[in-house]
């Protein structure tokens, strides 16, 4: 009968540390994530793109959101490249610091008014140094955790770095709301946004001193050791795990559900062209509190991953949320916060989160640890660039005044949702194989009932119940 430790590294394991470092990570990430997408649909239309035309102005300002995405190819390969040759924590460090200070920068900014078109040409700027900055942080933070993540609870641990993606949106929000709800609006239009982004550097400092208290991953450093460092990662990965690259590629195009949900939603509900009516600061309550229950709900999607594998949370989630775009922007298109509200809360709050918390693991699952962040960052980045086109889409066949808005751009959504499912449902199922055997198209997983027993003595082994 195996042993936990077979075909797993044997170096010291810090999967809590791990866990806590990609936590912050992320939530750095998507603090600017938030931020950025909010400011993006209420306020930057009229200070960086001012327009007699205010489908224009609103289109202009999406599309330099989606700029940030268009520079994650480029940012994943070199980044993805750093993190397969030089290791797991240097190229998160270098992630969060670019990150940061591109934050800080747009929170400088001066407007259009101020400066005319340099004001939109700086903002696409920092737009382009933040999308190559977290382009490795995903994979980077994902590989780092799956690979300090003891066998069997791989899921579990790695649903962290996708738990700090909700908690970062929440602080964001919990700076953003009482902005929007309590400064005047002219005053808030003029410096108050300025506050969330120059905030983000006590996240910088509190996630430096978490990242360099943790130690390489016990599988780079083993593959150090036995000179199988490769060269050139992202070559290798395209000619040895194309396919699955392509699977992550496809699946990556899930990220609609937050620009449904935070983007365009955003921009439908406040926008005064679109005639709508909902106040800023109460739609910005609708994304929070499908966060807040997001945070609950991640961590047992991930440990039920560990117990019935990766694809299914992925395909029922992928399939129902893209379902339930359509009530979510029926119920915006009919002024019901409360419905709105309800329908945030399942399709982001809940049943996202079958994909959200499981792809952490499943990604780096399908390849091996010589390329594992090179073939993840790049692949997951080109779907994303693409999901980050479809505010500036969304706003230009459901501009105002156009009828069935939410039945157009919910079909988009729903059928790029399944896709989404597809994808999944062709890649081979990761949960039970072991680190070592990661990437291999002949690895075979641990049998069931024996992959059960080396869980629950994992769990034992961690002071816990089975579950």
């Amino acid at each position: 009968m195996a042993s936990v430790t077979e075909h797993e590294p044997h170096a010291t394991h810090q999967p809590k540390k791990a866990a806590a470092s990609g936590w912050i990570g992320s939530a750095l990430e998507y603090y600017d994530f938030f931020i950025y997408a909010t400011a993006a649909s209420l306020i930057f239309p009229q200070l960086f793109f001012p327009s007699d035309n205010p489908t224009v102005a609103i289109v202009a300002s999406l599309a330099t959101y989606g700029v940030g995405y268009i520079s994650r190819p480029i940012g994943a390969i070199v980044l993805g490249h750093w993190g397969d040759t030089h290791g797991r924590k240097t190229v998160l460090i270098v992630c969060m610091f670019l990150m940061g200070f591109a934050t800080m920068g747009v929170g400088l900014l001066p407007t259009y008014q101020q400066v005319g078109i340099l004001a939109p040409v700086l903002l696409v700027i920092l737009r382009l140094i933040q999308g190559f900055a977290v382009a490795g942080e995903i994979s980077g933070a994902s590989s780092m955790v799956l690979e300090h993540a003891p066998f069997g609870r791989r899921g579990f641990f790695t649903s962290f770095t996708l738990q700090g993606v909700q908690a970062g949106q929440i602080l964001a929000a919990a700076v953003f709301l009482p902005l929007a709800a309590y400064m005047p609006a002219e005053s808030f239009n003029s410096w108050g946004w300025r506050i969330p982004f120059l905030l983000s550097v006590v996240v910088v400092i509190a996630g430096y001193i978490i990242r360099r208290e943790v130690e390489e991953t016990p599988a780079f450093a083993e593959e150090g050791q036995h000179g199988e460092v490769p060269k050139a990662p992202i070559i290798e990965a395209l000619q040895t795990s194309w396919r699955d690259m392509l699977r992550v590629i496809c699946m990556s195009l899930m990220n609609v559900i937050p620009v449904v949900t935070a983007i365009f939603g955003a921009a439908y509900a406040v926008q005064p062209a679109y005639g709508i009516g909902f106040s800023k600061d109460i739609f910005l309550w609708i994304p929070v509190l499908g966060n807040i229950l997001a945070v609950f709900v991640i961590p047992y999607v991930g440990n039920l991953s560990d117990r019935i594998g990766r694809k299914p949370p992925i395909i029922v989630g992928a399939l129902a949320s893209g379902l339930l775009s359509f009530g979510y922007l029926y119920a915006i298109s009919i002024h019901s916060t409360p419905l709105a509200i309800v329908m945030s809360l399942l399709m982001w709050g809940v049943v996202y989160q079958g994909y959200n918390a499981v792809f952490p693991s499943f990604y780096p699952e399908l390849f091996p640890t010589r390329t594992r962040c090179s073939a993840m960052a790049l692949s997951q980045n080109i779907g994303t660039a693409v999901t980050a086109l479809l505010p500036a889409l969304f706003a230009t066949v459901a501009s105002p005044g156009s009828p069935n808005i939410p039945l157009t751009v919910g079909a988009i959504t729903f059928a790029i949702t399944v896709i989404v499912a597809v994808a999944a449902m062709s890649a081979r199922e990761t949960y039970r194989v072991h680190m070592n055997d990661l990437g291999k198209p002949g690895a075979v997983p641990v049998p069931k009932p024996e992959y059960d027993r080396m869980r629950a003595q994992t769990l034992a082994d961690a002071g816990l119940a089975r579950s």
